[in-house]
């Protein structure tokens, strides 16, 4: 019996671009160029759109239920960017009929820093200084981290602990000897130019207290950064931060704590018009000290819908949940409808290169060629 799909009548959404309706083949897993077994399954797709998995940039995945989530909305890949119960997270990699977790496991993190202190990393994430850069490295590797995170905190912000600089640029340096890729988490203007200066490759968030000048535009066209921008929870932090009591009384004198979203969304824009690749990503999460909680799966589709509203257009938006997430994550196997990729795909109805709500018209979703039902 085979064990061959054949997507005929749908749109193609590639990964770049938009296609007429045409035919896909599924076999053994993969996306494959040739004639249709007579015994295939055949799935109707007229009226629909067929996209690649998409790719949630900014994940923290700790249970199989969030894995399980992701696959109903059509999520065929995580990224998990920090993991306090790391042993939990790892169990969770190469789960059959679910989606692919890559994992930075545990991010650095100034020594004391509410990261340890309040959301479950170990003592030993805490990096003490340049010297102290290498060990961190190198124990993430040994933990299996498929790439690194590091904290970025604005010391203007009450109780941080943030690593400095030259600590960050030192980290930096190491795991790219190491080969292996750096994302930083930033609040704000100041972090989001220290990270940059540091020479990281991909900052997640975006700056939410003031808005970033000339100066920063022409340094940012000089580097090659990648920007997760997580807007879903920047909106939700807004509000659950920036609402408080005692940060509304201090923000009338601290400025660093003056939040608006509309920097989130100008942000967006900076490295849209500097030529920058931009990726979607929630941060979905359900760590109780979190200040807001995306869902997972469901999540990835507002966020799809906010960066619309940052000025992408659909398509580009769509880019940065498939091709442009695998590309810049090194996922070559992903992100595309092409022959002998990975047949990680999305039946939807409508268009969503077009109106990019139709992406929660799911009417189907394979994770290496088999039908989530």
């Amino acid at each position: 019996m085979s064990t061959a799909t054949s997507i005929t009548g749908a749109r193609i959404f590639d990964g770049h671009g938009s296609s007429g309706p045409a035919t896909v083949l599924i076999e053994d897993g993969m996306i494959q160029d040739g004639p249709v077994p007579a015994d295939a399954e055949v799935i109707d797709g007229t009226g629909c759109t067929l996209l690649p998995g998409l790719i949630d940039a900014h994940v923290h995945v700790s249970e199989r239920s969030h894995l399980e989530a992701a696959s109903r909305w059509g999520v065929t890949t995580l990224l998990d960017m920090g993991a306090p119960n790391l042993e939990a997270t790892l169990a969770l990699r190469d789960s059959p009929g679910l989606p692919t977790l890559k994992t930075a496991g545990r991010p650095a993190s100034g020594p004391g820093s509410m990261f340890i202190t309040s959301m479950g990393m170990p003592a030993s994430s805490g990096v003490t200084g340049p010297e102290d850069a290498r060990r961190f490295i190198d124990e993430r590797i040994a933990e299996g981290s498929d790439y690194i995170k590091i904290i970025v905190e604005d010391p203007r912000f009450p109780g941080t602990k943030p690593l400095k600089p030259e600590t960050i640029a030192a980290l930096v340096a190491s795991a790219h000897e190491a080969g292996l890729l750096t994302v930083a988490h930033i609040v704000s203007a100041d972090t989001l130019c220290t990270a940059v200066r540091a020479g990281i490759d991909v900052v997640t968030h975006t700056a939410i207290t003031a808005g970033l000048g000339a100066d920063f535009r022409s340094e940012l066209e000089q580097r090659s950064v990648t920007l997760i921008p997580t807007l879903s929870m920047m909106d939700g932090v807004v509000h659950a931060i920036g609402g408080r009591l005692k940060i509304r009384l201090l923000s009338v004198v601290v400025s660093a704590l003056r939040m608006n979203y509309a920097h989130a969304e100008s942000t967006v824009a900076l490295f849209r018009s500097s030529g920058k690749v931009v990726l979607a990503g929630t941060d979905a999460n359900d760590d109780p000290h979190a200040p807001f909680s995306p869902l997972h799966g469901e999540s990835l589709h507002e966020e799809l819908e906010r960066l619309v509203g940052a000025g992408l257009t659909p398509g580009a938006a769509l880019e940065g949940a498939t091709s442009l997430a695998a590309s810049a994550f090194g996922l070559s196997d992903r992100g595309m409808i092409t022959p002998g990729l990975r047949a990680d795909l999305v039946l939807c109805a409508g268009d969503p290169s077009r109106d990019i709500t139709s992406t929660r018209a799911i009417r189907g979703v394979w994770i290496a060629g088999a039908r989530v039902r």
